[in-house]
């Protein structure tokens, strides 16, 4: 028995209570997408008089929108539709990837409303100065976003590794190690950003568990809340949702699927190992293995089933078989979803991913017929799951954020 008396936890006043249920109405209009006053007290077991009060007040915090009238088929008055405003406090989403940076800004519905993708060789270059680039496309982005009455509160950055607190920790496709990629990204944007607009905080999350959240909340899973997310770009990212929840881990650093040893005397990888699936399945060794310097050369050489180009699929699909197997295993997903560069490849790719599956997934339920190998949705990108996870956040405490 603990000697230490439990200190009991304290009482919330009544304007904390308010603030509880202003984030709870709010958040359950969002999760309908549009709804009426009356639907809203059934749901959260508030008064009408209550919900009403607090749909008055976020109305005013311009965080929900009144559009026409909707009818119960019951008798009495008809209810007013409520809506998440799609103007006002929004979310900054950008990925930096490899080669490329991709910015998004998305409503409170989370409608990507503005986006833009860069190609940009970001291997050669100081942290610094790739910071500095990402924060001069996510000015431009703002400006444009500015003209559709939208202002995001915060920005959320996606970056290929090891990323805790604020700093990559290792990011072995960019050279990165012990990066404070938050501040960095912090002083460029305040140097870039337009005239006039606030300063933004910051936030960081690796990218593939912010693909794997916009593939829960904006994918076509339906009622897939288990799922292991794969992203093959330059390396191969990995993210594990467990019923509805992003898994962390006890450092933040689960999900690592591309450094999963296929083949323990492969050759060395980037990280220090040897055999890592991404060796294998990640683009640049697919590129490599196929003889071509681009995707789309790859995809076209395998339209005309050019026989190097369907062999190095193959090799690639036979490896993510192997490597996802073991997490299937382990985890007993519902899906397994194949985002990046993977969906377009998913006609060579899959074949080699299912037989291993098939043959290596202990329980015997895994068969092609079951459509657990999936390719993700195209609009459920990295850049929007980290505008949504500014959302989240405005949802969660509507005070902060509206007005």
């Amino acid at each position: 028995m603990n000697s230490r008396k439990d200190t009991p936890e304290p009482k919330a006043d009544k304007a904390g209570v308010r603030r509880h249920n202003l984030s709870l109405v709010l958040r359950t209009v969002h999760e309908s997408g549009e709804t009426t006053r009356a639907a809203v007290a059934a749901r959260v077991g508030l008064t009408r008089a209550a919900v009403s009060s607090l749909v008055e007040q976020l109305l005013e915090l311009g965080l929900l929108v009144e559009s026409g009238k909707t009818f119960s088929g019951q008798a009495g008055r008809p209810g007013t539709v409520l809506e998440p405003a799609t103007t006002g406090p929004a979310g900054l989403g950008v990925e930096l990837n490899v080669d490329y940076v991709s910015v998004c800004v998305a409503d409170l519905r989370g409608t990507a409303r503005v986006r833009r993708t860069v190609p940009l060789d970001n291997r050669a270059l100081a942290p610094v100065e790739v910071l500095r680039r990402a924060a001069a496309i996510a000015a431009e982005v703002l400006a444009e976003a500015a003209g559709h009455a939208l202002r995001p509160t915060g920005a959320r950055l996606a970056l290929p590794g090891l990323v805790s607190h604020g700093t990559v920790q290792q990011a072995p496709n960019l050279g990165w190690n012990r990066v404070d990629a938050d501040a960095l990204f912090t002083r460029a944007l305040d140097a870039a950003r337009p005239a006039g607009a606030p300063a933004l905080p910051v936030a960081s999350d690796n990218e593939a568990n912010v693909a794997a959240l916009a593939e829960l909340w904006f994918g076509e899973l339906a009622d897939v809340r288990t799922f292991l997310h794969v992203t093959g770009e330059i390396g191969v990212g990995g993210a594990i949702v467990l019923d509805g929840e992003l898994l962390r881990g006890a450092h933040g650093f689960a999900g690592e699927i591309g450094h999963l040893t296929v083949l323990p005397d492969g050759p060395r990888c980037r990280c220090g190992s040897h055999g890592c699936l991404e060796r294998y399945a990640g683009q640049a060794a697919l590129l490599r293995a196929a003889g071509v310097r681009t995707v789309d050369a790859l995809v076209r050489r395998a339209e005309e089933a050019e026989p190097r180009a369907l062999a190095a699929l193959d090799e690639a699909g036979r490896m993510l078989g192997v490597a996802v197997s073991g997490a299937v295993n382990l985890l007993d997903p519902q899906a397994v979803v194949l985002g990046g560069i993977y969906p377009r490849l998913m006609p060579w790719l899959a074949p080699a991913a299912e037989a291993e599956l098939a043959r290596r997934v202990v329980s015997g339920l895994w068969t092609p017929a079951k459509g657990r190998l999936r390719a993700a949705t195209t609009t459920a990108d990295a850049a929007r799951g980290a505008a949504a996870l500014v959302i989240r956040d405005i949802l969660a405490d509507p005070l902060a954020y509206g007005g």
